[in-house]
């Protein structure tokens, strides 16, 4: 800042000249005090002087509405919405939100270090102020092949790069706890830094859990329970209570949250499609569920705002006061949080719901002809089994943990699975495309529900290979081929047919559409999901899928590399004697 741009905010903070802007007539949610004051919101380069009785070169009237510090997600993967970032700023503006930290290691798993500055350039198009934190763990564990590979040395490089906010989730945990080289190389790269580092420890408790917090890891969003959540707060770390599109923990954690532990608690999306940004909404959703479940709206805002911009080091924003951004947002009521107009940086980016300045999108062909597939055929579908006994992936409700099954199954003379129609058991597979390993790992799953056909997906948490489910390994490899040569997304098909389809050309996860056009074709795949292929209707049938190879959450998963159980951190063998 300079001299000059120092003594005009204070002149106009001191009344002796007018602001550029001033929001007449609001209800200020004061977070700092849990109050609430009447007055006027000076505005100057787009920064709050002061609330009180001011004159401005401009003036909008509030109408008594209530005027919220802008929403900010403390932890959401924006591929995982299938939209670029010009696009998601596009959808979750209107809806109150205003900053966003973006962990991008679902693309940068794909493409590496030039995704990441992808993603960099085109957070710059939209008015959402993006904070990227840079992804730790590429891949997420040494047992599966991802795209590309970021060592230690690459990312001390990057956090020097300032737009980087910090380190991103650390999902080798076991890493972490037992100290290996890779987690230690990681870490002290981002201390060196100063920065703050993301957590990711589904399940951690004592003195486990006291390694990965003595390892300077501040933050977990993979909290479900109220224990979890008490016990990591002790620890001083902070809670994103997640509400997506696949993860509802939200709701339980709120009977944890008190008046002596509610700074430490924050929101997040973790993964939200458009289906749900436009339904439901972004984080005004995560703020009428706290209210609905008795919590004070001046806490549960604290938590959308002032808590997180706390925990990220983001000391210009998160309340409505002298010296702070001028995010706003201007809501009717503190039940449903209808965002009626937001501001950023003091200027009116959306009203009514609508996202006001133009929409333009960086160019992204460097992103595209992410397939390198070697050598795949049907026949790499094929099991050969020694035993009718054999571990299932278990689909749990409610969200991406699966459970450790066992079943019987019957087997072919070559000792290939062989499908029962009146039991819930189908083949599974996870095909490398990024490094032409020629890699095909087969399981079962059960409790995905599909009568008919296959689905083949190229999100496939996290390193994003091929994953398909289905009832035959002709439809299955069918899908798959459909799929590689669509250049990614998603394909659903029956008898050697393409009943639906999302092509993501993008890294092979991102479309350059719009959110509305993603809803569209993603409501289209789920009636077909369930009406054509049978697929459960209490199953999410693209979501369950995508997480069904990601070797961080318990229990069992499958990667290219072959059938993972996440509790002992090592691959197990398909057959269980």
């Amino acid at each position: 800042m300079t001299k000059t741009a120092l003594k005009k905010r204070i002149d106009t903070a001191a009344g002796r000249i007018p602001a550029d802007l001033v929001i007449q007539n609001a209800k200020v949610i004061n977070v700092y005090g849990g109050t609430m004051i009447e007055g006027d919101i000076a505005i100057t380069d787009g920064c709050v002087v002061g609330i009180g009785a001011y004159e401005g070169i401009h003036t909008y009237d509030a109408k008594g509405k209530f005027a919220a510090p802008g929403f900010i997600d403390s932890h959401i993967h924006i591929e995982s919405a299938y939209v670029t970032p010009e696009e998601i700023g596009r959808l979750l503006v209107p809806r109150g939100g205003t900053t966003i930290i973006a962990d991008p290691h679902e693309i940068v798993n794909v493409k590496g270090l030039e995704a990441l500055t992808y993603m960099l350039e085109a957070a710059e198009e939209t008015v959402l102020d993006i904070r990227y934190m840079l992804p730790s763990c590429v891949p997420a564990t040494p047992f599966e092949h991802a795209g590309a590979s970021i060592g230690a040395t690459e990312i001390e490089k990057a956090l020097t790069d300032k737009r980087i906010l910090g380190l991103g989730e650390f999902m080798d945990f076991p890493g972490v706890v037992g100290a290996t080289e890779f987690a230690l190389d990681r870490l002290i790269a981002a201390h060196e830094a100063g920065v703050p580092i993301d957590g990711h420890s589904p399940g951690l408790s004592g003195l486990a859990l006291n390694a990965y917090a003595a390892a300077g890891i501040s933050t977990d969003h993979e909290c479900t329970t109220v224990e979890g959540m008490q016990e990591r707060i002790a620890q001083g770390m902070y809670i994103l209570m997640r509400n997506g599109s696949a993860c509802h923990d939200l709701e339980a954690l709120l009977a944890g949250v008190t008046p002596e532990n509610s700074t430490r608690c924050l929101l997040c999306s973790d993964d939200r499609q458009p289906k749900t940004i436009l339904e439901r909404g972004h984080l005004d959703d995560h703020l009428r569920i706290c209210v609905r479940h008795g919590l004070d709206p001046i806490t549960a805002i604290r938590m959308a705002t002032l808590n997180a911009a706390n925990c990220f080091g983001l000391s210009d924003r998160g309340a409505i006061a002298p010296g702070l951004r001028a995010d706003i947002v201007l809501l009717d009521d503190l039940t449903d949080f209808r965002v009626s107009q937001v501001f950023i940086a003091g200027e009116l980016v959306a009203d009514e719901g609508e996202y006001l300045p133009p929409v333009t999108r960086r160019d992204s062909s460097a992103m595209e002809s992410s397939f390198h597939v070697k050598d795949f055929s049907a026949q790499k579908l094929k099991l050969q089994l020694n035993s009718d006994k054999v571990h299932v992936i278990d689909i749990l409700p409610g969200g991406i943990a699966t459970g450790k099954g066992t079943a019987d199954i019957k087997r072919g003379p070559d000792g290939d699975f062989m499908r029962d129609a009146a039991v819930d058991i189908v083949k599974l597979a996870v095909v490398e495309r990024h490094q032409n390993t020629g890699n095909v790992a087969v399981a079962l799953l059960r409790g995905y529900g599909i009568q008919a056909g296959a689905v083949a997906l190229s999100i496939a948490h996290d390193s994003h290979n091929i994953i398909t489910a289905g009832i035959t390994d002709a439809d299955m490899a069918f899908a798959v081929e459909t799929l590689i040569a669509m250049g990614g997304g998603v394909v659903l098909v029956k008898d050697g047919v393409v009943l639906e389809s999302m092509p993501l050309p993008i890294g092979g996860i991102m479309s350059k559409e719009s959110g509305q056009w993603v809803d569209e074709r993603l409501t289209a795949i789920h009636e077909v999901a369930h009406q054509e292929l049978g697929i459960s209707g209490d199953v999410e049938p693209l979501m369950t899928l995508c997480f069904m190879s990601l070797p961080v959450i318990p229990e069992l998963k499958l990667t290219d590399m072959g059938l993972f159980d996440v509790t002992v951190f090592d691959f197990v063998d398909l057959e269980t004697e």
